[in-house]
């Protein structure tokens, strides 16, 4: 008996060894901003003087982006299979390469407007950095990059995700992107709030003060104060609907 007691510790000993610190973090955080809700649930909000809706039931998704321009009405619809834009309700012709466009450009301001939601897609790639501190809490540095395949436009981009350590929260982010020449921005989350047990946050947007900086470097210049204010990115009006399983 003691014999089988000493296997069964040894071998939840070695199986709590093997986990993934990186996505443990990612999974603990997920569930501390909404967990199992995300994946039934229909949000809206606006950003930016445009509406948009993020609808999703059982892995099955609809994001739409709806605003007026000097041609009518716009409504970018996205979803699992395909992207198309409406204009005055009629179906418009656009370019393939103006639809991936606007494929990305929808689908990353949902992406990080539900952030950390997205952190376990099938085309991200987490490692675990290290334990670090800011403003005297303690941070999981999580770095996250993409496969090509599944992994969008903009693959090539890199992130790193600050998740502290007692409450799990997403308080910080970092990236590096190549379009448009390239480069990196730091993010800070302030003006958290739960809506329907979904936890939303808006963030501070910030840019080195000098162009040659890294991304590796984005945390000490933060903490030295070598970043500069970008803007202020806020999700307003937001509304929550809870839906049921199917």
């Amino acid at each position: 008996m003691k014999f089988l007691l000493y296997i069964f510790i040894v071998t939840v000993f070695m199986s709590a060894c093997d986990e993934d610190p990186a996505q443990k973090a990612v999974d603990q955080s997920i569930a501390e901003h909404g967990g199992e809700l995300f994946q039934n649930v229909h949000i809206e909000f606006d950003f930016r003087n445009r509406h948009y809706v993020s609808h999703r039931q059982e892995g099955i998704f609809t994001y739409t982006r709806e605003f007026p321009d000097s041609s009518g009405h716009i409504k970018d619809v996205l979803t699992n299979d395909r992207f198309h834009r409406e204009i005055n309700g009629g179906l418009a012709k656009i370019s393939e390469e103006r639809a991936k466009a606007f494929t990305n450009s929808v689908n990353s301001v949902i992406y990080f407007a539900l952030l950390p939601y997205g952190l376990n897609d099938r085309a991200v790639i987490k490692k675990y950095i290290k334990e670090t501190e800011i403003k005297g809490k303690k941070y999981d540095l999580i770095k996250v990059t993409f496969q090509e395949d599944g992994g969008g436009k903009d693959h090539e981009d890199v992130f790193l995700y600050w998740i502290e350590k007692d409450s799990h929260t997403l308080d910080y982010f970092a990236y590096s992107y190549e379009t448009d020449g390239g480069g990196v921005r730091f993010r800070e989350a302030v003006n958290r709030r739960a809506v329907e047990g979904i936890t939303f946050q808006d963030y501070i947007n910030y840019e080195p003060k000098t162009p040659d900086a890294t991304l590796e470097d984005m945390e000490a210049l933060y903490k030295n104060g070598q970043l500069k204010k970008l803007s202020d990115i806020i999700l307003e009006n937001i509304e929550v609907r809870l839906l049921p399983k199917t």
